[in-house]
């Protein structure tokens, strides 16, 4: 089989239910629209563990954070770990990552400042060789990233149409080789720089500004302007999409692409009283996340997949879809016969969710100054109907999806939701026990990292220096006998 191209575009922050591919969503997005026509959704695509760093690196090593040591944000990725930029390049692609990192301590918690901020050449890269990426900041106009020949550089204009540039350029590149390229913008993500998106996003919103069901009362004012302020970066991420479907199509190449659409976690919206910007949270409107992806006379059009999906899936998944040999030591499931509606490929039936700092970054104590109690540690599994919640203070949580998609009713003292609690409740020790997880509190984790926030422990234990290189023998493919096709890019 001829080697397809892959683009995987992922927005962050995006629920499912601000796109239109699960339904009207009161905002035109003809891109997403056109995008759910001529491809496959995905329906329950779940963002196991919800936010940015944890999410990101399951989807690029296919290993959960219980292994990689990725239990919240600003964590150095290690060096040995394999990613799918380094299966793609093995496998004879041309790689290329554009926008948000995140997967490098970076400045850390030093704030989110407008200067430049390098992420190293060589492993921090995790095999991607065209790079144009920054690693955190949420300076949306002119904003700084690296990678480039001259060294740190702004994109000009809005994110989106700087980063349009630097994927342009890529994809327009004359070469041999199939190419892989994520990018990453940052919308909708709440930024502190002021300029949440171009004027002619705003313009192109209805009047009335919609606000998803199932958040109680009327909506504070806050809670409105986030939304207005939400919807419009959504309209610019449409526009994105917009940029890749037309050149793919005017470079001949939409029917040789596969062609992903993606995010890392939700946004609670204002739902359950907090703040509308939260994430982190057990319930859909944090974990639930759009997924698409169009190929062509490969994925049926205008169809959906209700296969459970977690981001460490992705990788084997994606790499099934286009004949890469993987690493051993995947953590997740190839769905590549379930994405084109084929049976007999692997499945499951839930995924373990989770939380495991009472802050975004920190793993500091309860009763810390700096410790949020809205946060507290949780672990949980996710079915197609039912979701299951144990927080660190044993209190739980039970709903019933179908019945209940806005998480209202507590089922879990109900005595006819006793038989699905027990089972999800002895599954989640399951899952738990695979991962080596003993459900610590936040602090337990400040020993996984070094005073470079770099990952020296995980939960089986004490790991070997985070520089040291990977080791390529856990590939073994068949097609190949062991043998790279691009050795000179990961060997």
């Amino acid at each position: 089989m001829k080697k397809p191209h892959l683009i995987y575009l992922f927005a962050d922050q995006l629920r499912a239910d601000a796109t239109p591919l699960y339904g009207p969503c009161g905002v035109q997005l003809p891109n997403l629209e056109r995008l759910r026509s001529e491809g496959t959704v995905l329906t329950q695509a779940i963002s196991t563990c919800p936010i940015c760093v944890p999410y990101r690196a399951m989807l690029l090593t296919g290993r959960h954070p219980q292994s990689t040591g990725h239990f919240g944000n600003f964590i150095t990725t290690r060096h040995d770990e394999i990613s799918i930029g380094d299966a793609f390049a093995r496998a004879g692609y041309r790689t290329g990552w554009v926008g948000k990192w995140h997967l490098h301590a970076g400045r850390a918690t030093g704030g989110d400042r407008d200067e430049p901020e390098d992420i190293p050449a060589g492993r921090d890269r995790l095999g991607f060789d065209y790079f144009r990426a920054y690693n955190y900041h949420t300076q949306y106009e002119n904003g700084w990233l690296c990678g480039g020949p001259g060294g740190p550089e702004r994109w000009r204009g809005y994110e989106t149409e700087g980063l349009w540039r630097y994927a342009h350029e890529f994809l327009t590149t004359p070469g041999e080789h199939p190419f892989c390229l994520f990018i990453s913008p940052h919308q909708p993500h709440l930024t502190k720089h002021g300029t949440f998106a171009p004027d002619d996003c705003f313009a192109r919103l209805p009047a009335e500004i919609p606000i998803p069901a199932h958040t109680p009362g009327v909506p504070a004012a806050h809670v409105r302007a986030m939304w207005r302020n939400y919807w419009a970066m959504v309209v610019a991420i449409d526009d994105l999409l917009g940029k890749l479907l037309d050149v793919l199509d005017e470079r001949g190449l939409s029917d040789d692409t596969l062609l992903v659409f993606g995010s890392d976690h939700g946004t609670m919206g204002g739902a359950r009283g907090l703040d509308p910007w939260c994430k982190k949270l057990p319930y859909e409107e944090s974990i639930r996340v759009p997924l698409a992806a169009r190929w062509p006379g490969r994925l049926a059009a205008g169809q959906t997949c209700d296969a459970l999906i977690a981001p460490v899936d992705l990788f084997p998944t994606l790499a099934g879809l286009c004949g890469v040999p993987t690493p051993g030591g995947l953590e997740g499931l190839d769905g590549s016969a379930a994405w084109q509606g084929r049976s007999g490929g692997p499945g499951q039936e839930e995924v373990l969710t989770m939380n495991f700092i009472g802050h975004p970054d920190l793993p500091l104590p309860a009763g810390h100054p700096q410790y949020r109690p809205h946060y507290e540690p949780w672990r949980g599994v996710r079915t197609a109907r039912y979701s299951y919640v144990r927080w660190l203070s044993d209190r739980e949580a039970l709903f019933d999806l179908e019945e209940d998609p806005g998480q209202m009713r507590n089922l879990i003292a109900e005595p006819n939701a006793a038989p699905v609690r027990d089972r999800l409740r002895t599954r989640l020790a399951e899952l738990l026990a695979r991962r080596g997880d003993a459900f610590p509190p936040s602090e337990a984790y400040a020993d996984w990292l070094d005073a470079q926030r770099r990952v020296v422990r995980n939960a089986f234990g004490s790991l070997p220096p985070p520089e040291q290189p990977p080791d390529w023998t856990r590939f073994v493919p068949a097609s190949m006998d062991g043998k790279c096709e691009n050795p000179d890019k990961c060997c």
